[in-house]
């Protein structure tokens, strides 16, 4: 496992899909949690928001499958400090388990750069907008 504060932080909004395979692909929740602002929100789920611990736990929970994941960037939109990422992502293989696994969906997130000129997720919606349509 390589250690959390060797996997460099993306300079460029471009990047940090790319920062974030990398991180994944470690299967530690440290090294993938750094690249969200603290009060980041992540979506595990169509409906469900979790933030702080729960998102940790909800981003381990993907990890402990022990399944690498490729991502392929689509669109970068950058506004300031604000960027749109559409990424489309597949996590396949043999899990952990013994079961294969194949998730795969198109990712829109929402990240910022911080004062230190390093981005992190605000939003991580990796299902985008997959899945059923809210009930009224």
């Amino acid at each position: 496992m390589t250690h959390p504060t060797s996997l460099p932080l993306a300079r460029s909004a471009a990047e940090h899909p790319f920062v974030f395979e990398r991180a994944f692909n470690t299967f530690d929740p440290a090294a993938v949690d750094r690249l969200y602002e603290p009060g980041a929100g992540f979506v595990p789920e169509h409906g469900r928001l979790v933030t702080g611990p729960d998102r940790f736990r909800a981003n381990d929970a993907f990890l402990r499958l022990r399944v690498p994941i490729r991502v392929a960037p689509r669109h970068t939109y950058v506004v300031g400090d604000l960027a749109l990422l559409i990424v489309d992502f597949v996590i396949e293989g043999v899990a952990a388990h013994g079961d294969g696994v194949r998730i795969e969906g198109t990712a829109t997130d929402v990240a910022r750069r911080g004062p230190d000129g390093f981005w992190r997720y605000v939003i991580d919606n990796p299902f985008g907008v997959a899945g059923p349509p809210a009930t009224p």
